[in-house]
Protein backbone atom coordinates (compact mmCIF):
# COMPACT_ATOMS: atom_id res chain seq x y z
CA UNK A 1 0.00 0.00 0.00
CA UNK A 2 1.25 3.45 -0.96
CA UNK A 3 1.19 6.17 1.72
CA UNK A 4 0.11 8.89 -0.70
CA UNK A 5 -0.59 9.43 -4.37
CA UNK A 6 -0.65 12.35 -6.80
CA UNK A 7 -2.74 11.93 -9.95
CA UNK A 8 -0.62 11.49 -13.08
CA UNK A 9 -1.46 11.23 -16.81
CA UNK A 10 -1.49 7.40 -16.42
CA UNK A 11 -4.38 7.63 -13.94
CA UNK A 12 -7.55 5.99 -15.33
CA UNK A 13 -9.86 5.84 -12.29
CA UNK A 14 -10.02 5.39 -8.53
CA UNK A 15 -12.60 4.33 -6.00
CA UNK A 16 -12.93 4.14 -2.25
CA UNK A 17 -12.01 0.89 -0.56
CA UNK A 18 -12.31 -0.08 3.10
CA UNK A 19 -9.30 -1.90 4.52
CA UNK A 20 -9.66 -4.76 7.00
CA UNK A 21 -9.95 -2.24 9.87
CA UNK A 22 -12.74 -0.29 8.15
CA UNK A 23 -10.55 2.70 7.25
CA UNK A 24 -11.30 4.26 3.88
CA UNK A 25 -8.39 4.04 1.49
CA UNK A 26 -8.34 4.18 -2.30
CA UNK A 27 -7.94 1.64 -5.06
CA UNK A 28 -6.14 3.42 -7.90
CA UNK A 29 -6.06 2.10 -11.47
CA UNK A 30 -3.37 3.38 -13.80
CA UNK A 31 -2.70 2.13 -17.31
CA UNK A 32 -0.07 -0.38 -16.16
CA UNK A 33 -0.83 -1.04 -12.49
CA UNK A 34 -3.46 -1.18 -9.77
CA UNK A 35 -2.67 -0.45 -6.13
CA UNK A 36 -4.06 0.78 -2.81
CA UNK A 37 -3.32 4.18 -1.30
CA UNK A 38 -3.68 4.98 2.40
CA UNK A 39 -5.78 8.07 1.62
CA UNK A 40 -9.44 8.62 0.72
CA UNK A 41 -10.27 9.59 -2.88
CA UNK A 42 -11.01 13.17 -1.77
CA UNK A 43 -7.66 13.36 0.03
CA UNK A 44 -5.94 12.24 -3.19
CA UNK A 45 -7.82 14.89 -5.18
CA UNK A 46 -6.99 17.57 -2.61
CA UNK A 47 -3.28 16.66 -2.55
CA UNK A 48 -3.04 16.45 -6.35
CA UNK A 49 -4.64 19.88 -6.78
CA UNK A 50 -2.60 21.38 -3.94
CA UNK A 51 0.63 20.28 -5.66
CA UNK A 52 -0.07 22.68 -8.53
CA UNK A 53 -0.95 25.58 -6.22
CA UNK A 54 -4.74 25.35 -5.95
CA UNK A 55 -7.25 23.75 -3.60
CA UNK A 56 -10.13 21.33 -3.98
CA UNK A 57 -12.86 23.76 -2.95
CA UNK A 58 -11.56 26.34 -5.44
CA UNK A 59 -11.46 23.71 -8.21
CA UNK A 60 -15.08 22.75 -7.48
CA UNK A 61 -16.16 26.40 -7.37
CA UNK A 62 -14.41 27.15 -10.69
CA UNK A 63 -16.05 24.15 -12.30
CA UNK A 64 -19.50 25.28 -11.18
CA UNK A 65 -18.84 28.85 -12.31
CA UNK A 66 -17.84 27.68 -15.78
CA UNK A 67 -20.39 24.89 -16.30
CA UNK A 68 -23.30 26.23 -14.31
CA UNK A 69 -24.85 24.34 -11.45
CA UNK A 70 -23.91 20.91 -12.81
CA UNK A 71 -24.76 18.07 -10.47
CA UNK A 72 -21.62 16.06 -9.65
CA UNK A 73 -19.38 18.49 -11.52
CA UNK A 74 -16.03 17.44 -12.98
CA UNK A 75 -12.85 18.82 -11.43
CA UNK A 76 -9.72 20.15 -13.11
CA UNK A 77 -6.88 18.40 -11.28
CA UNK A 78 -3.88 19.46 -13.35
CA UNK A 79 -4.07 22.00 -16.20
CA UNK A 80 -0.48 21.32 -17.29
CA UNK A 81 -1.16 17.64 -17.98
CA UNK A 82 -4.80 18.39 -19.00
CA UNK A 83 -6.20 16.08 -16.30
CA UNK A 84 -9.87 16.44 -15.47
CA UNK A 85 -11.76 13.87 -13.38
CA UNK A 86 -15.46 13.29 -12.83
CA UNK A 87 -17.40 11.26 -10.26
CA UNK A 88 -20.03 8.60 -10.94
CA UNK A 89 -21.91 9.64 -7.78
CA UNK A 90 -21.64 12.49 -5.30
CA UNK A 91 -18.32 12.61 -3.52
CA UNK A 92 -20.05 11.76 -0.22
CA UNK A 93 -20.67 8.16 -1.31
CA UNK A 94 -17.89 5.70 -0.55
CA UNK A 95 -18.52 3.76 -3.77
CA UNK A 96 -18.01 6.79 -6.02
CA UNK A 97 -15.64 6.12 -8.91
CA UNK A 98 -13.53 9.04 -10.18
CA UNK A 99 -12.71 8.71 -13.90
CA UNK A 100 -10.18 10.43 -16.14
CA UNK A 101 -12.13 10.82 -19.44
CA UNK A 102 -8.90 10.75 -21.44
CA UNK A 103 -8.62 7.00 -20.82
CA UNK A 104 -12.25 6.18 -21.68
CA UNK A 105 -12.33 4.74 -25.18
CA UNK A 106 -15.90 3.45 -25.40
CA UNK A 107 -19.08 3.12 -23.34
CA UNK A 108 -21.88 0.61 -23.79
CA UNK A 109 -25.20 0.06 -22.12
CA UNK A 110 -25.60 -3.17 -20.19
CA UNK A 111 -28.97 -3.57 -18.40
CA UNK A 112 -29.20 -0.09 -16.81
CA UNK A 113 -25.45 -0.06 -16.19
CA UNK A 114 -22.53 1.21 -18.24
CA UNK A 115 -19.64 -0.92 -19.43
CA UNK A 116 -16.61 1.37 -19.76
CA UNK A 117 -13.75 0.28 -22.04
CA UNK A 118 -10.46 1.89 -21.02
CA UNK A 119 -7.31 2.79 -22.94
CA UNK A 120 -5.33 -0.20 -21.66
CA UNK A 121 -7.97 -2.66 -22.91
CA UNK A 122 -9.54 -3.32 -19.51
CA UNK A 123 -13.16 -2.51 -18.71
CA UNK A 124 -15.28 -1.75 -15.68
CA UNK A 125 -19.03 -2.04 -15.12
CA UNK A 126 -20.47 1.12 -13.55
CA UNK A 127 -23.91 1.14 -11.88
CA UNK A 128 -25.06 4.20 -13.86
CA UNK A 129 -27.24 4.54 -16.96
CA UNK A 130 -25.32 5.05 -20.18
CA UNK A 131 -26.93 8.44 -20.94
CA UNK A 132 -26.05 9.78 -17.49
CA UNK A 133 -22.47 8.51 -17.70
CA UNK A 134 -21.95 9.97 -21.19
CA UNK A 135 -23.28 13.36 -20.00
CA UNK A 136 -20.63 13.33 -17.25
CA UNK A 137 -17.93 12.62 -19.85
CA UNK A 138 -19.19 15.54 -21.98
CA UNK A 139 -19.20 17.88 -18.95
CA UNK A 140 -15.61 16.86 -18.14
CA UNK A 141 -14.48 17.44 -21.73
CA UNK A 142 -16.27 20.81 -21.78
CA UNK A 143 -14.50 21.85 -18.55
CA UNK A 144 -11.19 20.79 -20.06
CA UNK A 145 -11.82 22.85 -23.22
CA UNK A 146 -12.92 25.90 -21.19
CA UNK A 147 -9.92 25.82 -18.86
CA UNK A 148 -6.95 24.49 -20.82
CA UNK A 149 -8.21 24.70 -24.40
CA UNK A 150 -8.56 22.04 -27.07
CA UNK A 151 -5.88 19.37 -27.31
CA UNK A 152 -2.73 20.29 -29.17
CA UNK A 153 -2.48 18.69 -32.57
CA UNK A 154 0.76 16.95 -33.53
CA UNK A 155 3.27 19.10 -35.34
CA UNK A 156 4.03 18.00 -38.89
CA UNK A 157 7.30 18.95 -40.55
CA UNK A 158 7.69 18.96 -44.30
CA UNK A 159 11.11 18.61 -45.82
CA UNK A 160 12.38 21.33 -48.05
CA UNK A 161 11.53 20.17 -51.62
CA UNK A 162 15.21 20.50 -52.53
CA UNK A 163 16.17 18.06 -49.76
CA UNK A 164 13.57 15.41 -50.52
CA UNK A 165 14.84 12.14 -51.88
CA UNK A 166 14.13 11.84 -55.52
CA UNK A 167 11.94 8.94 -56.48
CA UNK A 168 12.94 6.41 -59.06
CA UNK A 169 12.51 7.57 -62.58
CA UNK A 170 10.03 5.61 -64.59
CA UNK A 171 11.53 3.46 -67.25
CA UNK A 172 9.71 3.25 -70.54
Amino acid sequence: MEKQYIITPDYMYMRGHNDRFGKTCTEVHETNRTFLVDMSPLEILALSIKCIGYNLSGAIETSRDLLGDVYMCPILVNPIDRIVVFPTRTHKHEDTIWFNPFHIKRTRSLTLKTNVLLSNGSSILVPTKLSSFNTKIQNAEQLQDLTVGPPKHPVVFLLDPKKRKKGRKKQH
